[in-house]
């Protein structure tokens, strides 16, 4: 699943080539990714005429900002937005085409289906779901190393379970916990209240220099991700531990291990990372 840089390049890319454009016809060929409203063709008809102002992004969601609407689309396991001609061949596996007024289309393609797509009167989709319970964005200024230590507290929970959480700290998934664990020293399964006040200044410094080394390479592409422009990220060759099991550390060439922690598979470097 895409996270923070992916999104963020995405939106990027996606504004500098639909911003300014008005649509002219929405069509949906799979209406399961249709969440809100529940009448596909109400979702169809609301757009017509509205202009695209703007992009944004709310942790791992994208925000087409309207004349009058807010479309909240996330892109789950393999959602991909791309902008095309009218007239190219249209993929099997594009879901939901807005047509514009100048012959171009922005084209979702999702091989899994499991894309989704709210549609909110504007001012409204920041206190409704899916947007409405998620946490701090680790590059606001509020976020801080007391604002981890406050996550943390109260909780038994390993800390790379407590990253996950998006209704605490939004954007992270398992590939940049793996890696700002791993350049702060920690071990994934300490629990993260008992992480000391250095241990904290160091898991913030990484989680923000993480996720700005992996915009600034285009996100990770590991598996099918690609940008609104149809590029691969970069970032995957500075990977530390994800997706490296048995593989030598870059930093003490000890093997890379694999293990499972709340559910998800978890890279890290026994000899770096120590149990504690």
């Amino acid at each position: 699943m895409p996270e923070l840089p992916e999104v963020e390049t995405v939106k990027r890319t996606l504004q500098q080539l639909v911003i300014g454009k008005e649509i002219k016809e929405v069509i949906v060929h799979w209406g399961k990714i249709i969440k809100k409203p529940d009448d596909v063709a109400e979702f169809c008809h609301l757009l017509i005429g509205q202009t695209i102002h703007n992009i944004e992004r709310r942790a791992k969601f994208l925000k087409f900002i309207l004349d009058d609407y807010v479309i909240v689309s996330h892109l789950r396991m393999e959602g991909r937005y791309g902008l095309h001609q009218n007239d190219e061949p249209i993929d099997k596996h594009t879901h939901v085409i807005f047509s514009f007024t100048d012959g171009t289309e922005l084209r979702y393609r999702d091989v899994r289906k499991f894309g989704t797509m709210h549609l909110f009167l504007k001012g409204e989709e920041d206190a409704s779901l899916p947007l409405a319970q998620l946490g701090i964005e680790p590059f606001d200024e509020a976020f801080q190393p007391k604002t981890l230590k406050e996550l943390l507290k109260g909780t038994n929970r390993k800390v790379k379970v407590s990253l996950l959480d998006q209704s605490k700290l939004v954007g992270l998934g398992n590939i940049y916990v793996d890696e700002a664990l791993f350049r702060s020293g920690i071990y994934p399964e300490r629990i993260g209240k008992e992480l000391t006040t250095k241990e904290l200044k160091k898991l913030h410094t990484e989680i923000k220099a993480t996720l700005k080394e992996a915009i600034d390479l285009g996100g990770s592409s590991v598996k099918s991700y690609v940008d609104g422009q149809g590029e691969m990220g970069m970032f995957q060759q500075q990977l530390f531990v994800y997706g490296r099991k048995g593989e030598p550390c870059k930093v003490c060439s000890t093997p890379i291990e694999k293990t499972v922690v709340g559910g998800r598979g978890t890279h890290y470097c026994p000899k770096c990372q120590l149990r504690v």
